[in-house]
C-alpha cells in the first residue's frame, strides 16, 4: 500500500501522487482546495474549471459534489489524469457525473467563454514565468462568467521572478503588488485570503460581479457564507 500511494517520494517523481508534490499532503490538499471552494459559495449546479487538475487530487471530491457535465479539468499530462481516475475516481463515478476532461496547457483550449462560475488554480501559478501568469490570468477571465471567480495560489516574494514559460518542479515568487496589477489588468479585483496553505498563499480572483460583501472584513469560514446565503 505504501509503494501504491507514493509514500516516502519526491515531489516531480513519475508516481500519479507524487508528480503533482508531496504524496503525503495529497489527501490534505484535497480537503484543503474543496473546503475553500465550498466555503465560498460552490455549489452542485455551478461549472467549475480546475486548471492543471493533474492526478485528480481535488477532482475525486469535486466530481460527486457538482451536478452531471459541471467538473472540467485541464491537464497537459493525459497519464495523471487516466491514473488518477483508476486510482482515485473509478469509470462508473464518470459514467454517472459525465466530467470533462481537456489534454491541454492553455486554457483557451477549452473553449467555454463566460461559462465557469468558479476556476482553481493550485500551485500553477507558482511555477508559472511573469508571461505565463500573464497569459493564464487572460484566458481564465475569458472563460468566467461575469459573477465568476478565480481560486488560485502563488508564492509571496519580495521581488518577482525573471525566468518565462514554464518552471517545474522549480517554483516562482512575485509580490502582491505585481499579482495584483496583472489581476486588474485582466479583469479581476486580487483579494488576499485568510486559508492555510504549507508552503504558498491562497487569493481569489474576482470577476466584476462576484458578490464579495460577505467576505471582505469578516472571517473565511463556512459559517459565515452560511449566514450569507441564507439571507
Amino acid at each position: 500500500m505504501k509503494n501504491k500511494l507514493g509514500e516516502g517520494l519526491l515531489p516531480g517523481s513519475s508516481h500519479y501522487r507524487a508528480y503533482v508534490g508531496p504524496p503525503e499532503d495529497y489527501d490534505f490538499v484535497s480537503a484543503m482546495c474543496f473546503n475553500l471552494l465550498t466555503t465560498l459559495g460552490l455549489r452542485g449546479n455551478h461549472a467549475l474549471l480546475d486548471v492543471g487538475c493533474g492526478s485528480c487530487r481535488v477532482a475525486r471530491l469535486l466530481i460527486p459534489y457538482l451536478n452531471e457535465s459541471k467538473y472540467y479539468g485541464m491537464e497537459p499530462n493525459k497519464w495523471l489524469v487516466e491514473e488518477g481516475i483508476e486510482n482515485e475516481i473509478g469509470n462508473d463515478l464518470l459514467q454517472i457525473k459525465q466530467p470533462s476532461f481537456v489534454y491541454t496547457d492553455n486554457v483557451s483550449n477549452v473553449e467555454k467563454t463566460e461559462y465557469f462560475d468558479f476556476a482553481m488554480a493550485q500551485s500553477i501559478f507558482s511555477h508559472c514565468g511573469y508571461d505565463l501568469l500573464d497569459k493564464h490570468l487572460f484566458d481564465i477571465s475569458a472563460s468566467l462568467k461575469l459573477s465568476g471567480a478565480l481560486v488560485a495560489t502563488f508564492i509571496v516574494g519580495d521581488e518577482d521572478t525573471d525566468e518565462s514559460g514554464w518552471i517545474y518542479p522549480g517554483c516562482v515568487s512575485f509580490t502582491e503588488k505585481t499579482v495584483t496589477q496583472l489581476a486588474q489588468k485582466n479583469g479581476f479585483k486580487l483579494y488576499m485570503l485568510d486559508w492555510e496553505h504549507p508552503r504558498q498563499r491562497w487569493a481569489l480572483f474576482a470577476k466584476p460581479e462576484f458578490d464579495m460583501s460577505w467576505l471582505v472584513g469578516r472571517p473565511l469560514t463556512w459559517n459565515t457564507w452560511v449566514k450569507h446565503s441564507l439571507k
